[in-house]
């Protein structure tokens, strides 16, 4: 497990950005898979599920997670709760109630935490490449100010993703991003391969959310090159393999 400095000191939150290790899945979902959109058997999922909420003193019906789809969307969670799978399709969630957990899933994709320890409200964002570019970490803290929270005190950790050394892109990649603001450009450099490059998505993702006025910081981790330590759907699909485990970091506040 991965805690970051800036959430870690907030009184009343709980995180963890868990790695793969842990859990109870073999072979390629060893071990703590935590996506029941794999092959992995979905008892295997469940047990590793529960070691997750287990961490944060909950039950895993308390464990929220989503149909993640790549978009801007988020919920708020208030007395509704649903089970996964069947989880309702979303890329960010927010609470004000202790007692569950909000987790998000990636296996390169960024996940991003987010806390506003003062007004007792949390979020949890996931964010690849789509997302990011559509705002979601914008409108999870937009969310979050609908409960109460202040972006001025609103801490923001993203957390392990594809690292801006690993994540090539094709030639058609950049121009969504120079669209979006010509500074873009400093997320991007030329990839080994001609007319490709390489993307900067915890660089990108962090430089976008200070914008919002909110204090923000990256745990570093590359989940590509770090085998042992994370999932990443980039490796298995550069060594031929079609499936892949996902990983689940989490964020609560204590009851």
């Amino acid at each position: 497990m991965i805690q970051a400095p800036s959430l870690a000191g907030l009184g009343g939150v709980q995180h963890r950005f868990f790695t793969r290790r842990g859990g109870v899945s073999t072979g390629l979902f060893s071990s703590l898979n935590c996506g029941y959109g794999s092959a992995d058997a979905p008892d295997n999922v469940r047990e590793n599920r529960r070691r997750v909420a287990e961490q944060f003193g909950c039950g895993e019906p308390d464990l929220l997670t989503l149909y993640q789809i790549h978009s801007a969307d988020v919920l708020t969670v208030a007395e509704d709760r649903w089970t996964s799978p069947g989880a309702p399709k979303a890329d960010g969630l927010v609470t004000d109630r202790p007692g569950v957990v909000l987790g998000v899933m990636a296996a390169d994709c960024a996940p991003v935490l987010l806390a506003d320890g003062d007004a007792g409200v949390i979020g949890a964002a996931h964010a690849g490449w789509k997302g990011a570019l559509g705002g979601v970490v914008d409108t999870t803290i937009a969310a979050m100010e609908k409960l109460g929270a202040r972006r001025e005190r609103i801490n923001v950790v993203v957390g392990p993703c594809i690292g801006p050394h690993s994540y090539e892109v094709g030639p058609e990649f950049p121009a969504p991003f120079l669209a979006q603001d010509e500074s873009n450009t400093a997320f991007f450099r030329a990839a080994s391969r001609a007319g490709h490059f390489m993307f900067d998505l915890p660089g990108y993702l962090v430089h976008r959310i200070a914008r919002n006025g909110v204090a923000v910081a990256a745990t570093g981790h590359d989940t590509l090159t770090a085998t042992e330590d994370f999932f990443s759907y980039r490796r298995n699909t550069l060594s031929g393999v079609r499936d892949y485990g996902r990983g689940l970091s989490a964020i609560a506040l204590a009851s």
